[in-house]
């Protein structure tokens, strides 16, 4: 199956499932919360979002983007095991986990459902700093259809600028 950056959330979501549930994701860091993911998980646990945040949440940046995510406990930044892991029971949120961990998995697609997740939420075309780390994640990695740099941002002119710390 092609992942594209279009791909509909709901199919992500069905290839997400394939997930095998062994815990690496979440022993080395942790998923980051997008749309109703804080109320979610916050009614879950049955506390307040105020209260989830000051408690369980850390802001990060990524793409020049600042998101949440749960946080990270043992270990040294920016690794370390999600605050919400248990080595006996596994995720300890699994009913209503994050957007991002329902859709990451170490199955054949892991590495594009990640990328899906960061061109939908992270990587911001309108901000130059934001399509120069995608530049530098590009190095190591190759996009998905939607997610190359001529394709965010396809004013060859512009792209330039930017790449060229212009903009």
């Amino acid at each position: 199956m092609l992942i594209s950056k279009k791909t509909p959330k709901e199919t992500v979501l069905k290839i997400g499932k394939e997930c095998r549930m062994c815990g690496n994701c979440c022993k080395y860091t942790s998923g980051f919360l997008v749309d109703d993911d804080i109320i979610r998980i916050a009614r879950f646990l049955r506390t307040t979002t105020d209260e989830l945040k000051e408690k369980y949440i850390e802001e990060h940046e990524r793409f020049n983007t600042k998101i949440l995510r749960p946080k990270l406990i043992q270990g040294t930044k920016p690794y370390g095991k999600c605050i919400f892991y248990n080595e006996q029971v596994g995720c300890t949120i699994h009913e209503v986990k994050p957007l991002h961990c329902r859709i990451g998995n170490c199955n054949t697609y892991g590495d594009d459902l990640n990328q899906w997740f960061m061109l939908n939420y992270l990587v911001n075309p309108d901000d130059p700093e934001s399509i120069r780390q995608w530049r530098t994640f590009l190095t190591q990695n190759k996009p998905i259809p939607g997610g190359s740099l001529k394709e965010l941002v396809p004013d060859e002119t512009k792209l330039k600028k930017i790449l060229n710390y212009e903009v």
